[in-house]
């Protein structure tokens, strides 16, 4: 628990006293945020924004993260410093994203191709690595089985694990990318799925096989250490919140969604609830399917289902205020949280 409370402090600390100075710094080069002529035209007084947040939350949660093994006096695992990689490796695909709208002054940056092979590199090296490093006990970071509140079915080859586990990490990446549209949105989702991981770990530590061989114990090699990870994430998180609440004085862009999209990916893999994460990510879910449908409609009809996708700027163009929208999808996301947990607590309970 110690370790816990240290990540989320420490990194809340160093995000917030991060943010000032980066804010000043992205204005004086003029690294604002480019604003699609197809959105919603409220959006163009956002346009110059500082963007590129997302710098402040991967750091603070990086330091976080080995700060608190500091503290403890703890080294760090080998499940935690994986889900690390695979988060500050997506924010760098969304760093060079960003600095691409920024440096040629328009609202795409990366080519769709470019940015696939940058996230399917990070993917790779993470999907192999959770694979390997067996303790004691022969647990590794992750299993080659498909997991929803635990491990079940019979195991998939390796090969078969990675391409499994790339379609996870592009479609979270991507997901987290579309929701963070309006301000305040895409951050206070992840918050609310970061507390979803912070009170898995802790219950699988609990319910751990290696301290008990309890008919529902779990078999997560590293439960603590992955709390710890989702702590300090979210000490990021909300020290990013306070300066990207509505007006926001600074978005994420694609450094910072990436990179939380890769971090709750690698946290539902090491935890061995992989399908559970369309439950704990479901606001995530609905955006990203409202694209689809969108998308699908639109070519097999030539008529839209929606005013416009993703879902938040349908509502925008119903008249809806923004921090009503934000405020609501955050009940929302609350709700398919709360009834994550409520899963999770009912699947460990004897029967």
């Amino acid at each position: 628990m110690t370790g816990i409370i240290a990540a989320a402090g420490i990194s809340l600390l160093v995000s917030f006293l991060l943010m000032p100075p980066l804010i000043k710094i992205l204005y004086r080069f003029k690294f604002g945020q480019e604003i699609r002529d197809d959105g919603p035209q409220g959006h163009k007084t956002k346009q110059g924004t500082p963007t590129m947040g997302g710098i402040a939350i991967i750091f603070g949660s990086v330091v976080g993260y080995f700060g608190a093994h500091g503290v403890t006096m703890t080294p760090p695992t080998v499940s935690g410093v994986l889900v690390i990689f695979l988060f500050v490796g997506l924010g760098c695909v969304g760093f060079l994203d960003d600095f691409i709208k920024i440096y040629k002054r328009r609202s795409l940056g990366l080519r769709s191709g470019a940015k696939m092979l940058g996230q399917v590199i990070v993917g790779v090296g993470f999907a192999v690595g959770v694979t390997m490093f067996p303790n004691s006990y022969t647990y590794t970071p992750g299993s080659t089985h498909l997991s929803l509140l635990r491990d079940f079915g019979p195991p998939m080859a390796v090969w078969l694990f990675v391409i499994w586990a790339l379609l996870l990490i592009v479609a979270t990446s991507n997901a987290v990318n579309l929701t963070d549209g309006l301000d305040g949105l895409a951050t206070g989702a992840t918050i609310l799925s970061l507390v979803a991981y912070v009170i898995i770990g802790n219950w699988q530590l609990r319910q751990s096989c290696i301290n008990a061989l309890e008919p529902n114990c779990y078999t997560v090699r590293d439960p603590l250490d992955l709390a710890v990870v989702a702590a300090a994430a979210l000490g990021g998180c909300i020290a990013f919140l306070w300066f990207n609440a509505p007006p926001a004085k600074i978005f994420m862009g694609d450094t910072g969604s990436l990179a939380l999209g890769g971090l709750l990916v690698g946290l539902a893999i090491t935890t061995r609830t992989q399908l559970l994460l369309l439950v704990i990510g479901g606001l995530f879910v609905l955006i990203t399917a409202s694209v689809i449908i969108q998308v699908g409609s639109f070519r097999l009809t030539g008529k839209r289902v929606f005013r416009m996708a993703p879902l938040q700027h349908h509502f925008e163009l119903k008249g809806w205020a923004e921090t009503t929208i934000v405020i609501r999808f955050w009940i929302i996301q609350g709700l398919f949280v709360a009834a994550a947990i409520a899963l999770f607590y009912l699947e460990w309970m004897p029967r």
